[in-house]
């Protein structure tokens, strides 16, 4: 049985023995080899599996957390602008708490997945007629009041949570890796995988990649126009590496043809960046941050289209093209 995380990293995570932990079994993820890639890039390439988390997601790693902790301090209402992947776990800890969530969404701007995830979940889910930005300004200024705890990457038990997979993959690995690389969008996991490493005393370059048009990028859960955590992710040792939408969707499919791996495309902007300036012989973790049947247009866009037969051998070979 999966150790719930807030009971695997206890002594390193702000709860007592009383914390009332609100878990979905998140956590423990596998840290998967990617032999392919890793010839191809000349370097030792691991990808650190975030969508093997409940929801899909990395996010469920801060939102035990956030949850736990709001629920601890008597609450009952919670509240997350979201492109997405925030809502949906937002939505599955709030049903899991038996309490009520809200999620403020950019009209139009979320891919279907996480809009079924977060609906399904019972989340009372509002279309915002504005940008996310605008979106997380409003959930802020709710929260304010009291009524709702918010539970964007601004709370800080969400980076108490995500940094956890620093802890996870040092564990596995038996040290540090010379590179870490995440995707950028709020700036969350980049700030959580350098306090994971302050914590540790280990030190690793952190390469942390967002797309060239934060506005209108087609990896939409980093369609973040200006990043929550952009003043702290300044100041940290991190290098900040942009890529395009088309660096974006090739590293995504390549994923997904040469490894087997399908993730949502802003998982792949960190190996779009990786595929910029390979450290060779380095050993690199990526995290892949979401699954690919959250987004599941964006595959239907660029993928093969079905080719309709008769229920005949020859016919199928043929169609084929051969073994």
């Amino acid at each position: 049985m999966t150790v719930p995380l807030v009971e695997r990293f206890r002594d390193r995570l702000p709860v007592s023995p009383s914390t009332p932990v609100v878990s979905l079994g998140e956590g423990s993820t596998p840290l998967l080899p990617a032999p392919r890639l890793s010839e191809r890039l000349g370097l030792e390439l691991w990808l650190k599996w975030e969508p093997a988390n409940p929801s899909g997601s990395y996010k469920d790693r801060g939102m035990t957390m956030a949850v736990t902790k709001a629920v601890e301090s008597g609450a009952v209402a919670l509240v997350c602008a979201s492109t997405g992947n925030t809502a949906a776990s937002a939505a599955a800890y709030a049903a899991r708490a038996g309490i009520t969530a809200v999620v403020l969404q950019p009209e139009g701007a979320v891919a279907a997945g996480k809009l079924a995830q977060s609906r399904i979940h019972g989340a009372r889910v509002l279309e915002v007629r504005g940008s996310f930005d605008e979106a997380l300004e409003a959930a802020k200024l709710l929260a304010e009041r009291g009524t709702h705890v918010l539970v964007n990457s601004l709370n800080p038990y969400r980076i108490e949570g995500q940094k956890t997979a620093v802890f996870e993959i040092v564990e596995e690995l038996g040290e540090a890796p010379d590179v870490f690389v995440v995707p950028y969008g709020g700036g969350g996991n980049t700030v959580s995988y350098a306090k994971g490493l302050s914590e540790l005393g280990a030190h690793a370059r952190l390469v942390s990649a967002q797309a060239a048009d934060r506005r209108h990028t087609v990896a939409t859960a980093i369609r973040i126009a200006d990043p929550a955590h952009a003043r702290v992710v300044a100041q940290l040792d991190a290098q900040v590496v942009t890529v395009s939408d088309e660096q974006i969707l090739a590293a995504w499919e390549g994923l997904a043809r040469i490894e087997g791996l399908f993730c949502e495309p802003s998982s792949a902007a960190g190996l779009a960046a990786l595929a910029l300036d390979p450290p060779r012989g380095a050993c690199v973790v990526a995290t892949i941050t979401g699954h690919g049947l959250k987004d599941p247009e964006a595959a239907s866009r660029i993928a093969p289209e079905t080719v309709l037969v008769d229920p005949d051998p020859d016919a199928i070979a043929d169609a084929a093209g051969g073994p």
